[in-house]
């Protein structure tokens, strides 16, 4: 009798459970990481980050160290509090990207003020004897001399060697961003502009014995892969004074890596150079 009881209920349970809706997963969305280069890249680390501090070493200078992270060296100066002549010691920490910087303004003179002058004493009438005058013969105006375009090229540019471009300007490139020229070892390599040197060594990898030089307050130029340095920092240049002997120091062949930054930046330096 019990067992029929239970017939009708096991029953109206089973229908019940065949009503119930059944319930779907929720979609889960990946999304695929960003790749560069053909690999994959985590996203934290798809875009270069820099770094916050950088420590001084032996050798390095305000200049080079700007020049390493592409970064204004006025920029890098504000931020740290330094002023010119922008010395820095080995063991300073310098922060990189700390706040939003912006160049320093120039420091403008005051206008000087007008000299005075004691007033004049009158002067005595001297008798003077009735000059007697004679024609004069033409002379003939001095012959006016064209600028020496070869050292003084439209800009102040010119080329620091003269060779055959091995690879033109890629700024998407991975590396130093500049141009490669062929040569020679020893070949003698130009300062390509008026300006001041302001690092010599080794220290930035991947340019071997490099020079760099400050034409002004937007402008500096880099010579890398030298075989020998011959000026030091420090030394006023002129556009075609030897700073080095071309070499293939921490690159593979003989070459000169020639680059021109404008406030910071990396540029192509054939928009500067005249044409060869």
């Amino acid at each position: 009798m019990r067992a029929l009881l239970l017939v009708p209920v096991i029953a109206l349970l089973a229908a019940c459970a065949a009503r119930q809706v059944p319930v779907e997963e929720s979609a889960v969305v990946t999304r695929p990481a960003k790749v560069s280069d053909g690999k994959p890249v985590a996203p934290a680390a798809a875009a270069t980050a820099l770094p916050k501090y950088h420590v001084v070493r032996r050798g390095e200078t305000l200049y080079s160290i700007a020049f390493r992270y592409g970064l204004d060296f006025r920029v890098l100066a504000q931020r740290n509090q330094i002023r010119e002549p922008f010395t820095i010691f080995p063991g300073q920490q310098l922060a990189l990207r700390e706040g939003k910087a912006v160049a320093a303004a120039p420091v403008t003179q005051p206008p000087a003020a007008p000299a005075t002058r004691p007033p004049a004493e009158p002067r005595k009438p001297v008798a003077v004897a009735p000059a007697v005058t004679t024609p004069a013969a033409p002379v003939a105006a001095p012959p006016v001399k064209a600028p020496d375009a070869v050292r003084t090229p439209a800009g102040g540019w010119r080329w620091p060697v003269q060779g055959k471009l091995l690879s033109p300007f890629n700024p998407a490139g991975v590396g130093p961003k500049g141009i490669a020229i062929n040569g020679n070892p020893g070949d003698p390599v130009h300062a390509a502009r008026d300006g001041r040197v302001v690092y010599t060594g080794n220290s930035l990898v991947g340019y071997g014995q490099l020079v760099i030089i400050k034409h002004d307050d937007v402008y500096l130029s880099a010579y890398a892969h030298n075989r020998k340095l011959l000026v030091r920092e420090g030394d006023s240049v002129r556009a075609g004074d030897t700073i080095a002997e071309m070499g293939s120091s921490g690159t593979d062949r003989t070459k000169l890596h020639f680059e021109v930054r404008r406030n910071g930046d990396p540029i192509d330096p054939l928009t500067v150079l005249p044409r060869p």
